[in-house]
């Protein structure tokens, strides 16, 4: 029982430290309310910043994909037990945020400002709804089971651990990754485009669009041609209506709206 508990105990500060560095996130990418932003701090010279905030964005996508892969965990799991797999990825993950806001080297230079205050409305209004696409997407498919939580849960409980079936709830059914969607307006959506931010957002759009390739490939192996048939269907990034094939897809897609 001891195990259980602090198997469970793991998992929640794990989750708290997620929220923590998730909230800090919007704050780092936006320069609002954060003691150290995405712009702020002193200004080294740029070749070096460039080379030392591509280091952070390579060490974050690498703990990313490679920890998310099945042959990894298959592995990773003899030394991890299976029950904190997930909540020792969801740690990974915030300690490499971590590591990039606090060393994260700011470069000068303005790309574009929008000084009339309808367009920074306009596009103050994309960021926040970005951020709110994110938590929307993750709850739509098991916020808890994504973060860990659930499998910790399930574990104290002496009950066995299963897999979520495939559904397509809500924003899924219009575009197959909508959290990366709101990863993407929030990254880009900001009336004062630096050259640190331009950086940012363009190496992790650029993650982004190769990241799906391999978690596509997973999702195939886990779940077959549901996948496979929602993958043909429903566009990847840019939403849009299903391509119904049939007239019976087509009345079954009319009725779950």
């Amino acid at each position: 029982m001891i195990k259980r508990i602090s198997f469970l105990l793991y998992g929640v500060v794990s989750y708290a430290i997620f929220l923590v560095t998730f909230s800090y996130a919007a704050g780092f990418v936006g320069n609002i309310l954060v003691p150290k932003s995405i712009d702020s701090g002193p200004q080294g010279p740029l070749g070096m910043a460039l080379l030392v905030n591509a280091g952070l964005l390579l060490v974050f996508a690498l703990q990313h994909s490679i920890m998310a892969r099945q042959g990894f965990k298959r592995l990773w799991t003899k030394i991890v037990p299976q029950p904190i797999e997930r909540s020792t990825y969801t740690l990974f993950s915030s300690l490499a945020l971590i590591l990039l806001f606090t060393q994260w080297q700011p470069m000068g230079g303005v790309i574009w400002e929008v000084q009339n205050q309808v367009g920074q409305l306009v596009l103050h209004s994309v960021f926040a709804l970005g951020i709110l696409i994110v938590l929307l997407a993750t709850f739509l498919i098991n916020h808890f089971d994504l973060f860990g939580l659930r499998q910790v849960w399930l574990y104290l409980r002496g009950r066995a651990y299963t897999k979520l079936e495939f559904e397509t709830p809500f924003l899924y059914k219009y575009v197959r990754h909508p959290l990366y969607v709101g990863f993407i307006l929030f990254m880009w959506a900001t009336p004062t485009m630096t050259v640190a931010h331009l950086v940012f957002a363009f190496a992790t759009t650029a993650y982004i669009l190769i990241a799906i390739q391999f978690e596509e490939k997973d999702l195939v192996d886990i779940h077959g041609s549901d996948y496979t048939n929602y993958r043909e269907q429903v566009p990847m990034i840019v939403p849009g209506r299903p391509k119904v094939r049939t007239a019976e897809q087509a009345q079954e897609f009319a009725v779950t709206e």
